[in-house]
C-alpha cells in the first residue's frame, strides 16, 4: 500500500510538472494572445507595447521558464493557488475552475452512472440471447453508435428537438430569469440538461453494452454455468447469481476509472450547448492561451483519474479475494 501511494505522489508531481513545460512551449502568451484578438475583431490598438510589458511582469510571463516554474510550485504547494485567470483578471484561476465544476459534475456523474447502468442491463440481457433478433437489433445499434462522436449527436438533438420541434431549451443551464434555487429552478436545470445528458448516454452507453455482451458470452461458457443450467435453475436466478455478480467486478473497475474522467466534461457537448461547465470554460481559456486555467483543468483531471485508480488498487482486494495486494 505505501509502495502504491509512492508512486501516485510521484506520478502526480511528474505529471503537473509534465503540463507545465509543455504549455509554455506554445509561441506566445496570455496577454499578446488577448491583445491580438482585441486588434482584430475592433481593427485598433487597444494599448501600447509599454502597458503590455507591465502587464507581463504582473503575471510572471518575462521571467525564464524555470522561474516561472518555480513559482507554480510554490503558489501549488503552499498557497493552493493556480495564479489569475488572464481571461477574468483578477480572478483566481482556481476560483473560476470551482464556479463551473458543479455543472459538469452534476451532468457527466448522472450521465455516467446512467450509461453505465443501462449498458450493463442491456448487455447482460443481449449476451444472454444472443444470436436472437433482440440481440442483434441492440448489438447493431450499439456498433453503429459506439463509433459516433458525442458532439455528431449533440448537433442532431440540438437541431430536432430544439430547432424543427423546440421541445427543449438550445442553451445555457437554466432560464435567465430565475436567480432563486427553487423548484422552478430545478425543473429548468433538467431541461436544459436533458439533451447534453441524452447526447452523452446514447453514445458511451454502447460501449458498455458491447463489453458487457463479451463478458456473459465467455461467462455463458464457463462449466459452472453449464452446471448451474443442467441442475435445472430459473433463468432469473442464473442472470442475477452466476452472471450478473461475475459481470460486475471488471464494469465496476471501469465504471471507478469513468467517474475520474468526469471533471473534464464532454468539452464539444457543453460548447455546442453553452453549458457553463468546465468543457466549455476549458475551450475558451485555450482560445485565449489562459495557462492558468488549462493547466488547472488538466492537473485536475490528472488528480481525479489517478486517484480513482489508487483508490481501486487498494479496494479491489476487498471486493475481489482473488486478487493480491501486489
Amino acid at each position: 500500500m505505501i509502495r502504491k501511494v509512492v508512486s501516485y505522489i510521484i506520478t502526480l508531481f511528474l505529471s503537473f510538472t509534465a503540463v507545465f513545460f509543455i504549455l509554455r512551449l506554445i509561441p506566445g502568451n496570455p496577454i499578446r494572445a488577448y491583445v491580438y484578438m482585441l486588434r482584430s475583431r475592433y481593427g485598433f490598438e487597444p494599448i501600447g507595447d509599454r502597458t503590455i510589458q507591465m502587464f507581463e511582469e504582473m503575471f510572471g510571463l518575462n521571467e525564464d521558464v524555470f522561474s516561472q516554474y518555480l513559482i507554480f510550485l510554490r503558489r501549488l504547494i503552499f498557497e493552493f493557488n493556480l495564479g489569475p485567470s488572464f481571461m477574468a483578471f483578477p480572478t483566481p484561476a482556481q476560483e473560476l475552475i470551482a464556479r463551473h465544476l458543479p455543472w459538469t459534475i452534476i451532468l457527466l456523474s448522472v450521465t455516467t452512472l446512467l450509461s453505465w447502468f443501462i449498458g450493463l442491463m442491456l448487455g447482460v440481457i443481449i449476451g444472454w440471447k444472443r444470436g436472437t433478433r433482440f440481440d442483434n437489433f441492440f448489438f447493431t445499434f450499439s456498433l453503429i453508435f459506439s463509433q459516433v462522436p458525442y458532439y455528431i449527436v449533440a448537433v442532431i438533438l440540438l437541431l430536432l428537438f430544439a430547432y424543427i420541434f423546440p421541445i427543449f431549451p438550445s442553451r445555457g443551464a437554466y432560464a435567465a430569469s430565475l436567480t432563486l434555487f427553487d423548484i422552478n429552478f430545478v425543473i429548468s436545470a433538467i431541461q436544459h440538461a436533458f439533451l447534453p445528458a441524452l447526447s452523452i448516454i446514447l453514445v458511451s452507453m454502447t460501449g458498455w453494452l458491447i463489453s458487457t455482451r463479451a463478458l456473459v458470452i465467455t461467462i455463458v461458457g464457463e462449466d459452472y454455468l453449464q452446471y448451474a443450467l443442467a441442475k435445472g435453475l430459473s433463468n432469473s436466478r442464473i442472470l442475477t447469481r452466476y452472471i450478473l455478480r461475475n459481470t460486475l467486478l471488471p464494469q465496476t473497475t471501469g465504471l471507478a476509472i469513468s467517474l475520474g474522467f468526469i471533471v473534464t466534461g464532454a468539452f464539444l457537448v457543453e460548447w455546442i450547448f453553452v453549458y457553463p461547465g468546465i468543457g466549455a470554460l476549458f475551450v475558451n481559456a485555450i482560445g485565449l492561451l489562459d495557462f492558468n486555467v488549462i493547466q488547472g483543468v488538466i492537473m485536475l483531471t490528472m488528480f481525479t483519474v489517478l486517484t480513482a485508480n489508487l483508490i481501486m488498487d487498494l479496494i479491489y482486494p476487498l471486493i475481489d479475494p482473488r486478487v493480491a495486494l501486489t
